[in-house]
């Protein structure tokens, strides 16, 4: 927010809107002891009298959020607010971000937001905000179809004068089912390995012991790490029931426990980002996590 009024500030129009958003920050800043990297944020111009003080983010965000809309509108401008992992956003700090889009959208000022999270951003957003479901819509993003998989490995290969077969394409997208991480990393081992101006399909199968272990040591293993003992066996025992959504039951099962007793566990590995709920009394894994499992496990 500083960042852009800082920026719209510079045009004559939507000085006066700018410099009230600079003031509200640092009221805000100061309120609500805003740090980044460990270091209080500071916003240099005068603080402004009763905007965004009263320390209730619900009531300081849509004030903050207007008057760099009214900004953006007087600059003849928008502003795109994105946001990542959406769900590691406490209650009230959604139901802030909420509030401040909703009244947004009331004053029809030029301000879009772009979140992207776990499938359960749509509940918690429900959870913090009843009428988050009539202003926010919620696009699935899952893995590529073999068609949008092809030209994401063919092009940037053409683009360096070399080809693909079609069996090594085909190839790809059944190894890595389309998920959009693994199969740029299946490519790039593909393509480093291949001796010719053309990757064919032994080059690929060559590439993915591989790429499953750079993926491993890697990627996975950083999620990996962020679990207890006893949370790495509640996914492990999650991945070798097979494809998803689990009855806790079934996992509770696997594990050789009570359902009542691998409820704290399955929640912190839920906020965690491993797994998420799909319907009362079922969890599904992230991912990223039943394919570390199948990776590395006799189940895959």
């Amino acid at each position: 927010m500083r960042k852009v009024s800082r920026s719209l500030s510079g045009t004559e129009a939507a000085k006066h809107f700018a410099s009230r958003a600079l003031g509200g920050l640092r009221n805000f800043a100061s309120v609500f002891n805003i740090e980044v990297a460990g270091v209080n944020v500071g916003v240099d111009p005068t603080p402004e009298p009763g905007l965004a003080e009263s320390g209730d983010i619900q009531h300081d965000l849509p004030d903050l959020f207007g008057q760099i809309g009214r900004a953006a509108q007087a600059a003849n401008k928008g502003w795109v607010l994105l946001i990542d992992e959406v769900q590691y956003l406490s209650q009230k700090d959604l139901s802030g971000l909420i509030v401040a889009l909703h009244r947004m959208s009331q004053d029809g000022l030029p301000i879009v937001f772009v979140g992207a999270g776990l499938p359960q951003v749509a509940r918690l957003a429900g959870d913090a905000k009843s009428y988050a479901e009539r202003l926010l819509s919620y696009p699935a993003v899952g893995a590529l179809d073999k068609e949008a998989a092809s030209k994401a490995i063919e092009k940037p290969i053409n683009d360096q004068k070399a080809t693909i077969s079609q069996e090594a394409l085909t190839t790809v997208f059944d190894m890595t089912k389309g998920y959009p991480l693994f199969l740029q990393e299946l490519a790039s081992f593909s393509w480093n390995n291949a001796q010719d101006p053309q990757i064919n399909e032994n080059d690929v199968q060559a590439s993915y012991t591989e790429t499953i272990k750079s993926l491993d040591d890697g990627f996975f293993r950083v999620r990996l790490d962020r679990l207890t003992k006893a949370e790495v066996q509640f996914v492990t025992s999650m991945a070798a029931l097979g494809n998803g959504p689990y009855p806790v039951s079934d996992i509770a099962k696997a594990m050789g426990r009570t359902q009542k007793s691998i409820g704290r566990a399955r929640a912190s590995i839920i906020f965690k980002g491993m797994i998420y709920s799909t319907d009362h009394g079922y969890a599904r894994l992230h991912r990223s996590a039943f394919r570390f499992h199948q990776a590395t496990s006799p189940f895959g």
